[in-house]
């Protein structure tokens, strides 16, 4: 009678951790819980901005419709801070955009996909005189991606690249449209029509702008990755030999060298420092500014260092791979850059391990 019993109650427990699966599965994406894992680092828990753009803004959040969000949220802005999210799909999407609007009580816009036809050679010279300042001449946007605490912004919101392939297919026309009409309250964007353009005026500058417009991203843009994030050779010479050999390799490349320190300098008390694991610092500023103007991220990991390490006899030597890192960006001409990187990087560990 009790086998009995306990078979029944565990075919009972079983059928209803089944039922309690289903109903997690069929529940509705929790849109806070999303907001907070994948946006609040950027855009802060609610939404008051920080590296990303503040997203509470009455202004923003009751000039934009529901589409424009979600668009924004699946292909990102390629070349900036808002990364793609292939991964989340398009309920958990939905849901985020939810939360959102619950940072605001205005009404959600609708959106409007009539197209704005226009001048657009007036549109250019419209846009060059009342646009350009902020925007910069190309739409490539103002500098800077949000707040630091090294290098905090004035503004609330710093101009964004209106050129960028994501703010594009995001946008329609009619919400450009509106934002140049209306402007943005609590933001450096005015209404033009207060200004005293014309709604003709503005919708040559729509025309204009819309021919930035070239290529859709894709929302794949996370590619698999089959690089080692870290270059690693084994060194035919002593350490102390290899590190200089990494120093006269790096200067052959045009690069300066900054300090050689120990791995553990500053990471363990002063004096206990491991001899055996040695850094080379050293840089190119040329290099440096143009791979930071192409974008700022880089600095997680520049200047460009190797590290030496002898372990029960054997040297090594290693680094970053900088094609594995590209991966992790939004932007193409970065791509670029790691491209040269990594065949600098293999050039100068190569010579110093010969």
């Amino acid at each position: 009678m009790s086998h009995v019993f306990i078979r029944t109650a565990s075919i009972a427990g079983l059928a209803l951790a089944l039922m309690m699966a289903a109903l997690t599965a069929n529940a509705a994406p929790n849109g806070r819980a999303l907001y907070e894992n994948n946006c609040s680092s950027c855009h802060g828990v609610n939404g008051k901005g920080g590296v990303g753009v503040p997203l509470s803004l009455p202004s923003f959040l009751n000039s934009v419709p529901d589409s424009y969000l979600e668009k924004t949220i699946r292909y990102g802005r390629p070349g900036r801070v808002m990364p793609p999210h292939p991964t989340l799909s398009d309920a958990q999407i939905k849901a985020i955009v939810s939360h959102l609007r619950s940072f605001s009580n205005g009404k959600v816009p609708a959106t409007l996909e009539a197209l704005v036809k226009g001048d657009i050679k007036r549109g250019k010279k419209l846009y060059a005189q009342n646009c350009s300042s902020c925007h910069g001449a190309n739409g490539e946007g103002g500098q800077g991606t949000g707040v630091t605490f090294s290098r905090p912004r004035d503004l609330p919101v710093i101009a964004p690249a209106i050129n960028n392939p994501g703010f594009l297919l995001a946008a329609t026309d009619s919400m450009i449209k509106a934002t140049l009409m209306n402007g943005r309250e609590g933001t450096p964007m005015k209404s033009f029509l207060k200004a005293g353009l014309k709604e003709k005026d503005i919708d040559d500058i729509v025309t204009f702008v819309r021919s930035f417009e070239k290529i859709k991203p894709s929302a794949n843009r996370i590619v698999k990755n089959n690089e080692s994030p870290v270059l690693v050779y084994d060194s035919q010479s002593d350490l102390k030999t290899t590190v200089e050999n990494v120093k006269n390799a790096a200067k052959a490349e045009n690069f300066r060298i900054i300090r050689v320190q120990d791995f553990e300098n500053g990471l363990v008390k002063k004096g206990t420092e491991s001899n055996r694991e040695v850094i080379v610092y050293f840089c190119n500023f040329e290099t440096l500014n143009n791979v930071l103007a192409v974008d700022p991220r880089v600095g997680l990991f520049l200047p460009c260092r190797v590290t030496v390490v002898e372990r029960e006899g054997k040297v090594q030597v290693m680094s970053i791979n900088p094609r594995y890192l590209s991966s992790m960006y939004n932007n193409d001409e970065l791509d670029k850059f790691c491209d040269e990187m990594y065949a600098i990087y293999t050039n100068i560990i190569e010579e110093a391990t010969l």
